[in-house]
């Protein structure tokens, strides 16, 4: 990959953060935001994530230019600021996170499919999970044949994904009608959404979970034809994702009420431009979810190998994870990965798991990942790290940093205990790895504080097994 012609251009890197931010979560968008909140507290909350994920975006753009010699984004960022522990967490945590979200998006495209064909039902019926398996092995293989050839589909798969997001918002926005998006702005009519604040926090880890793919850049930063195109392509990706979903969530409550979005089966922005349109509406948000589905999962089994691969590359991650084949494709961190996906496709056969609780879980594994990259950003500054001849930017970027900080906090607050204590049973066996990779460069397994962090986590996990087992928890 050492050659320019092999390494990705500013157009790629865009398309890797749309396409892997814009996958299934913008065409439920509608469902998910209105089971939660009303319009008041969902304009509020999107304002709270406009400014928390932009100043996010800015963290990857500053890391990615005032750290150039970090290749892997988040995990990185984690390493250098707190040690190798919380660098691999990072790494584990974003990676599970990863692959969980392919699972949802799996039982997403089949429920999607289902619309057409019953046999699919609502995602995890036998044959649901049979198409998605041989679907799974389909694009592992198809990423083995190489990264460039990948993000070049990628990219075409990122443009017929947003045509029918562009047909959308143009529809709904001569239907929009302000007596019904003004009709009950705090959702008084609905008590058990409960106060103004906790609709806000409800939809929280639905915001993040549209947004996750933001870091998609600095992750391929090593395979960036030039590294200022890292942080243009998240800024640029970010703005452009932003303002469709702001307006396909909006413009959704002008066409029908919170109570009666709240109730619509997924994807329901298909449900809301049929009710505009008619049948037509609905097989053309269908075909857009599943070709957005299909890229958007392309886009996510790279960045899994990817961020198992740069791991492993500087002995955070055990050996056998960097190995490529002759295309240049981390092939052990890809079967890996795959075989995870497999596993809980299998398991949601079994267990009632829908896509929004896989979604859940998901996102909570990634705000360990984010937060550590803001509190990396913050310490940079606090310190003039690299600052020493720019006093003015290292004001801004005190002050972003700060602020990318407590939006990752309070993403922590909202997640709510069920989240933290479920994404401390997956991050416990983690260890094993971590402790293999420690071996195999002959250092010690841990310093006296990760002793303690590996501590608290493996208590987390234990209170979550017995949880689960009580069933005072459930996935």
């Amino acid at each position: 990959m050492s050659d320019s012609s092999g390494k990705l251009k500013l157009g790629a890197l865009v398309a890797l953060v749309v396409g892997s931010m814009i996958g299934g979560g913008i065409f439920s968008l509608p469902q998910n935001m209105a089971a939660s909140a009303g319009v008041g507290a969902v304009l509020i909350g999107w304002a709270i994530t406009a400014v928390g994920m932009l100043t996010l975006a800015f963290v990857f753009q500053t890391l990615a230019n005032r750290k150039p010699d970090l290749d892997g984004g988040v995990y990185a960022y984690a390493k250098a600021g707190f040690g190798d522990y919380m660098g691999f967490s990072s790494a584990w945590g974003y990676w599970i996170s990863a692959w969980l979200g392919n699972v949802g998006y799996f039982v997403l495209l089949f429920s999607t499919l289902g619309y057409f064909f019953p046999i699919f039902g609502e995602g995890n019926t036998p044959a649901a999970i049979i198409g998605a398996s041989v679907l799974l092995w389909a694009v592992h293989f198809l990423v083995l044949r190489g990264i460039k050839e990948a993000a070049f589909i990628n990219l075409i798969t990122t443009v017929a994904k947003v045509v029918p997001l562009l047909l959308f918002a143009l529809i709904c926005l001569f239907a929009f009608k302000l007596d019904i998006f003004t009709a009950d702005i705090w959702a008084v009519g609905t008590p058990d959404l409960g106060s103004v604040m906790n609709q806000v926090r409800n939809m929280m880890l639905v915001t993040v979970w549209v947004f996750i793919g933001i870091e998609g850049a600095s992750i391929f930063s090593s395979r960036a034809e030039k590294r200022s195109d890292v942080g243009k392509a998240t800024v640029i990706g970010f703005v452009t994702v932003l303002l469709f979903l702001v307006l396909v969530n909006v413009l959704s409550l002008g066409i029908m009420t919170q109570p009666e979005l709240a109730k619509l089966q997924n994807p329901s922005m298909a449900a809301v431009l049929e009710h505009v349109v008619g049948h037509w509406g609905a097989v053309l948000i269908s075909v857009g979810l599943i070709i957005s589905l299909l890229g958007a999962l392309l886009s996510w089994v790279l960045l899994c190998a990817e961020i198992m691969f740069a791991a492993a590359k500087d002995h955070t991650m055990p050996e056998f994870l960097r190995r490529e084949n002759a295309n240049h494709v981390p092939a052990n961190a890809l079967w890996l990965t795959n075989a995870m996906v497999q596993i809980f496709l299998v398991i949601t056969l079994f267990s009632n798991s829908t896509y929004l609780s896989l979604i859940y879980l998901a996102t909570s594994m990634i705000l360990v990942p984010y937060l550590w990259s803001a509190a990396y950003a913050f310490l940079l500054a606090l310190r003039s790290e690299t600052y020493e001849q720019a006093l003015a930017e290292r004001q801004k970027d005190l002050i972003i940093g700060g602020i990318a900080l407590l939006y990752a906090i309070w993403l922590l607050y909202a997640g709510g205990v069920k989240y933290l204590l479920l994404s401390a049973l997956l991050y416990a066996p983690g260890a094993i790895l971590f402790a293999k990779a420690k071996r195999e460069v002959g250092q010690p397994i841990f310093t006296n504080v990760e002793k303690l962090i590996f501590a608290a986590v493996v208590i987390g996990a234990l209170v979550a097994a017995f949880g689960l087992y009580d069933g005072f928890l459930t996935l």
